[in-house]
């Protein structure tokens, strides 16, 4: 089957970023999303309005395109299953995500077919930590951008924000003093065709991620390894579609899998510009049928950083845009979102490394390349005339 229409459930910036890629491959999307000011709305060719895990919503979707993919993970996977009963075509499929939308079950599934992880374990009011602090706590369903995650230096800590959190599914793991944190995209097609981005090199701060460098400055060996693991889970899975795996390598080169994000995400957005195949192309290509394209890098290296709002406000933060928009070899992305608040993300600005120098070391690129870093932080976060 030709698949012409494809149904994306979300409408945010992921979605809204599929939009170029939908167009050379001769795809329409069909979009479910909460709001008119969802960033997607403004490119799809047809737009149901309604929460995410409305399945009666998701059942009209159904009916106006070939096959579902996902934005985010925030559905009813209960109800949708009974429309997978009926022959909706969901990409990757429900039962991929059933392993890995509850974080602790995700932790399980991925311990059971040998991918490395941290030590972790349940939490409620019966149990206590078995782990020495600071130990994470994370919500198992429905955390993201730093929501539902936290660092936590004691005891009474962890007792305040248990009862701040009565009634949510609460998991513990034990903290991992990692060296750098690290991620890598791969994709899978209904062949069973895989392909595996460069690794690469992730900040975050307060759990957001503020930048990312491809590719990582880290020994062929830990890049095999980081490859194998994401063929091995795409494998397992039997997925159609796209996957972002968080990492983290310890100062004794040991890689532990962080999280799994069964779709695109923030850790790809520079293969926008940066790769032959973008992430979202890679995606499209995938749940369409159609043959997987190249990860190949355009570039030596490419950095990207997120625009994150630092306050609360409505503005479009132009000047600043022009700003970035004159750096050497920059793409700057934003979102179109009205609304700024502290960590929230606007946009995106990818900068990439044009000239090859062959007598650049991993680490003298990875400098390079933190220097622009800077450049990009500097104008952005800096104090502004407005009254």
């Amino acid at each position: 089957m030709t698949i012409k229409r494809v149904g994306v459930i979300g409408g945010g910036q992921l979605a809204w970023m599929m939009d170029e890629a939908a167009q050379q491959l001769g795809i329409d999307l069909v979009i479910q999303t909460p709001s008119q000011d969802d960033p997607a709305v403004s490119i799809a060719a047809e737009v149901i309005f309604a929460p995410i895990a409305d399945a009666t919503a998701t059942a009209q979707l159904a009916t106006r395109c070939d096959v579902i993919t996902f934005e985010n993970e925030f559905i009813d996977l209960e109800a949708l299953q009974k429309l997978e009963a009926k022959g909706v075509c969901f990409r990757p499929s429900l039962g991929v995500l059933a392993a890995l939308l509850d974080k602790y079950e995700q932790r399980c599934y991925l311990k059971q077919i040998g991918v490395p992880v941290p030590q972790c374990a349940t939490l409620d009011s019966s149990s206590t930590p078995e782990f020495s602090f600071p130990l994470v706590l994370k919500t198992r369903r429905h955390g993201y951008d730093g929501q539902g995650t936290f660092i936590i230096q004691s005891l009474d800590e962890l007792d305040s924000i248990f009862r701040r959190l009565e009634g949510v599914s609460l998991m513990i793991e034990e903290f991992v003093p990692f060296e750098r944190e690290l991620a890598v995209m791969a994709s899978r097609s209904v062949t069973g065709e895989i392909i595996v981005y460069p690794v690469v090199e992730t900040y975050q701060q307060n759990q957001v991620c503020h930048w990312v460098i491809a590719p990582a400055a880290v020994s062929e060996a830990i890049k095999a390894e980081i490859e194998q693991i994401a063929r091995h889970l795409l494998t397992q899975l039997g997925v159609v579609g796209i996957f972002g795996i968080e990492l983290f390598l310890t100062s004794q080169g040991q890689v532990l899998v962080n999280e799994i994000a069964p779709r695109t995400h923030n850790s790809g957005h520079y293969t926008l510009d940066a790769c032959e195949t973008s992430q979202f192309e890679m995606q499209l290509r995938a749940v369409a049928g159609l043959p997987l394209g190249s990860p190949k890098l355009k570039a030596l290296g490419t950095v990207m950083v997120n625009l994150l709002g630092y306050e609360q406000s409505h503005h479009d933060y132009k000047q600043k845009r022009e700003q970035l928009a004159a750096i050497p070899g920059v793409h700057v992305h934003w979102y179109g979102k009205t609304e700024s608040r502290p960590g929230r993300k606007l946009g995106h600005v990818t900068v990439l490394l044009g000239e090859i120098n062959d007598s650049l070391t991993d680490e003298m690129l990875r400098e390079q390349l933190l220097g622009t870093v800077k450049k990009i932080e500097s104008i952005w976060y800096e104090s502004d005339s407005r009254e």
